[in-house]
């Protein structure tokens, strides 16, 4: 809802709960300092924190689990002059985006500002046609619309422009095509330029330079004057994260840290570190993992597990192993009976090494990264919590019988499997929802239902009471736009 915050919707306070409420209750400890790096072999995370002297001071946190979740930064592409560029990752950018957005509007104002220099400072562009750059821009035309006449001159509503560049052919990419298409065509009602298949070549001081096809496959670059820019497309590794991954040859991935299926950092000491949020990709690898499947099979009957030939009782057994060591897959091991005989090239009633191995990388190549949304983020901070909850309560029967090796966490817990609950996205006094195949767009009551989705999943009561004042001050009263 950081969209909301930067045009004075809702208030940055009541997007947030202090941490130190939360850890209070379970009567933890919490420092705010930036980690630096990790000691995995001494189990000490590096700290560094600005001292009362304003120098910056190192020092060393132990741990027995340690879990990664410092999200990500925005992508950049490699594109040239982001330093003229606002972001929206946090509850600072918003504040900076709202005071920039405001001071904008009030230059505009000044008898001494030419036309063409209000033009300019009157044209917002959004770069990115995601979720985040869909609702930062309907949020900006609705204060421009409903607000922008009843506090300065109304000549600057004539002179606003509001464009959102997308390198794709269309916004929301990631939802269903009608929705896509429908928040496209309310876009183009309310006047806010589309430019779908462009990419941005150079952002400046004063415009955006992108490229787009001409009619004959030609490269055309083009360019648009701009007083405020937001870049938001992706996400990338923290320094943190990429520190991390150099000191571990294992990871190879260079957007996220890759975790297994129960959320362990790959290449740290097993069972020590875990990485969630938008700062870890879960690794499937399913083929990669057919000899360990088959290896169970291979000794009960005294072969090796390349040259044994698999039953579709004995596939059964391979596909319930596949489905518990990566969950993500069982979407598509829903009909075995049907996979079996596809796969059974030679017609045999058997599958050997060679057709399992096909098998199981065709299912590979249809599990996909997990979205970096806060859903995926709360689900997997939820599974941990119960998970060390079962470890915990399991540590004394371990100790007891002298086990602290092995594979622990697949003794006491199951492996994480993401549950897809929808996406959503506002447009504009109108919102999109996208819940696993069943689509809804439509206008206030899909806003309303867009509101109250967001209100039950408020962190505490305090930032649902928050919320609802914050809907119903701007409902009375307008959006704040007071600047300090």
């Amino acid at each position: 809802m950081l969209p909301s915050a930067t045009v004075g919707t809702l208030e940055l306070r009541s997007l947030v709960e202090p941490v130190r409420r939360i850890i209070s209750r379970l009567k933890g400890h919490y420092l705010k300092a930036e980690a630096v790096d990790v000691e995995f072999s001494d189990k000490l995370v590096e700290v560094a924190q600005i001292n009362s002297r304003g120098e910056k001071e190192h020092f060393y946190v132990p741990y027995d689990k340690l879990v990664i979740g410092v999200g990500s930064v925005t992508n950049p592409h490699g594109v040239k002059g982001l330093e003229n560029c606002h972001f929206l990752k946090s509850v600072e950018d918003a504040e900076k985006i709202r005071d920039q957005v405001l001071q904008n509007l009030e230059r505009a104002c000044l008898p001494v500002t030419s036309d063409e220099e209000r033009r300019r400072l009157l044209s917002f562009v959004i770069c990115g046609g995601g979720p985040t750059g869909v609702e930062f821009a309907a949020e900006m035309f609705d204060m421009l619309n409903e607000d922008l006449s009843n506090f300065f001159p109304k000549i600057l509503r004539n002179e606003v422009s509001v464009h959102l560049i997308q390198s794709r052919g269309h916004i929301l990419n990631t939802y269903d095509e009608a929705l896509s298409k429908y928040a496209e065509e309310r876009f183009a009602r309310d006047q806010v330029e589309v430019l779908t298949n462009s990419r941005v070549k150079e952002i400046r001081q004063d415009k955006v330079l992108f490229t787009q096809k001409g009619e004959h496959g030609e490269i055309i670059t083009k360019e648009l004057p701009m007083g405020f820019c937001l870049w938001s497309t992706g996400v990338a590794q923290t320094d943190f994260c990429k520190r991390i991954s150099s000191k571990l040859d294992v990871q190879s991935n260079k957007h996220a840290l890759e975790t297994d299926s129960h959320l362990r950092l790959i290449g740290a000491p097993l069972g020590d570190v875990y990485a969630i949020g938008d700062c870890a990709t879960v690794q499937n690898n399913v083929a990669d993992h057919l000899v360990s499947f088959l290896r169970t099979l291979a000794w009960e009957k005294g072969k090796d597990p390349e040259k044994m030939q698999v039953s579709f009782r004995e596939w059964r057994n391979v596909a319930s192993r596949v489905k518990k060591r990566f969950p993500q897959a069982s979407d598509h091991l829903r009909r075995l009976d049907r996979l079996f005989q596809e796969y059974d090239k030679d017609s045999s009633g058997t599958l050997d090494f060679g057709e399992m191995y096909e098998l199981l990388r065709q299912i590979d190549n249809k599990l996909t990264s997990l979205p970096a949304t806060a859903q995926r983020a709360n689900q997997q901070g939820q599974y941990l919590a119960r998970k060390f909850t079962r470890m915990a309560q399991a540590a004394p029967g371990l100790r007891a019988n002298e086990i602290d090796y092995g594979d622990l966490d697949e003794a006491v817990y199951k492996a994480f499997k993401y549950k897809h609950l929808g996406s959503l996205a506002y447009v504009g006094n109108a919102a999109v929802f996208d819940f696993g195949g069943m689509n809804f767009s439509g206008g206030l009551l899909a806003v309303y239902l867009w509101r109250s989705i967001y209100f039950a999943q408020s962190v505490s009561l305090r930032t649902r009471i928050l919320l609802a004042m914050d809907w119903s001050k701007r409902a009375l009263f307008g959006r704040d736009l007071m600047n300090f």
